[in-house]
């Protein structure tokens, strides 16, 4: 027999009042872009999305995953900051002064470091500098989008597909909002020694210093990072994360007819989600969240407890339902351990999937001895409790 016990009381208790789950309150908030995701960084939830699983054109934002792939070369050892890269024909007129595209202008036949190749990626998204590294690693800018696209399923990129290491137009060369939010988050959270250099305002390379391409760095204060993109085909995008506080945001957006749109959009999002959710600690781990009777036990009761602390975040623009209940399987026959999975607790909210969370015993209860056994066994026939 299943029972389920609705605590939703103490969520009045605790606010005063009962919210809307996120992506339900917030559908009226739209953007120009054609593809957007809010998410919190601390849990990864997405708080707000606009077609946020739809494949398109990621441009330069896929930088990102050819970053990724350096910064765990570096980290696992087989790579240096100190180690240098010969710039070949091919880097340098698919991806140097020659394309016409953004470059770190390396020349041809030099040698980079590879620490002036990852500021070229991140500050002036430097094709040719991508490009080097992608040879470097994999011998070929073809055999490093395989490992990209293979690398992206290793951390959760479910619809990403890499065909090369710039961006550069390719009708396969796709990924979602959602996806590039995902990565950022990877990023900013394996990574933190190279996070900081997103931030950087500029970076100099054979004499021509060229600015960061992030217009949220020059116009939130709260923005450190990450990565813009732009092609044709894909219109102005950007992955940007912002941290105000003790929170931190993390913003895609792409798909919009202009830079200024790309910049005004940035700020404005942001402003938004920063103003129209907040985080609430509902229950602290160890915390006593029900009581469940236990049959022939030294305790009639054990407190269910939650092994982490239970915070959801929440609209506080808008007041919805929210049900909060819960279940476990009964009667619950002693002995019981401390630490024994006993039921789960379950946070509905409307537009959103069902959160649940593992219960545990929070004490242990031995088994009655024979004789008291006995005679709870008769005074429940005799009397039902």
């Amino acid at each position: 027999m299943k029972s389920t016990a609705s605590i939703l009381f103490v969520c009045v208790a605790l606010f005063g009042a009962v919210f809307a789950a996120p992506r339900a309150a917030q559908a009226a908030f739209d953007t120009s872009a054609k593809f957007a995701v809010l998410m919190d960084y601390e849990t990864g939830e997405v708080l707000w999305g606009k077609n946020e699983n739809e494949t398109m054109y990621p441009a330069s934002m896929s930088k990102l995953m050819t970053l990724d792939v350096l910064f765990g070369a570096i980290r696992e050892g087989s790579v240096s900051l100190e180690d240098e890269f010969i710039v070949s024909e091919y880097a340098w007129r698919t991806g140097g002064a020659a394309s016409g595209s953004s470059t770190m202008f390396a020349e041809l036949n030099s040698s980079v470091p590879v620490s002036a190749l990852l500021k070229s990626i991140v500050i002036q998204s430097g094709n040719d500098a991508c490009i080097v590294v992608a040879e470097a690693l994999s011998g070929s800018e073809e055999a490093f989008a395989i490992r990209m696209t293979e690398r992206g399923k290793e951390i959760g990129l479910k619809n990403s597909v890499f065909k090369n290491s710039t961006g550069w137009p390719h009708e396969e060369h796709v990924t979602t909002a959602h996806d590039l939010a995902l990565l950022a988050r990877h990023i900013i959270m394996e990574f933190p020694e190279f996070y900081p250099i997103f931030k950087e305002r500029d970076f100099t390379w054979n004499g021509i210093r060229q600015g960061n391409r992030n217009p949220g760095l020059y116009l939130d204060p709260s923005v450190d990072g990450l990565k813009t993109g732009h092609t044709e085909a894909a219109g102005y995008g950007l992955t940007a994360s912002a941290k105000r506080g003790d929170r931190r945001l993390i913003l895609v957006l792409n798909g919009m007819e202009s830079e200024r749109a790309r910049a005004d959009e940035t700020v404005r999002v942001l402003d938004w989600g920063f103003r129209s959710f907040k985080n609430y600690k509902l229950f602290a781990a160890g915390t006593p969240i029900e009581n469940a009777p236990v049959w022939q036990g030294t305790y009639r009761e054990v407190p269910l407890v939650s092994a982490s602390d239970i915070d959801v975040i929440l609209s506080v623009d808008q007041r919805r339902d929210m049900k909060v209940t819960v279940a476990y399987e009964t009667p619950l026959v002693a002995p019981v351990a401390a630490g024994q999975k006993i039921g789960v607790l379950k946070i509905e909210t409307p537009g959103a999937p069902v959160r649940e969370y593992p219960l545990l015993a929070g004490g242990n209860v031995e088994r009655q001895g024979i004789f008291s056994r006995a005679f709870g066994a008769l005074t429940h026939l005799i009397f039902g409790s």
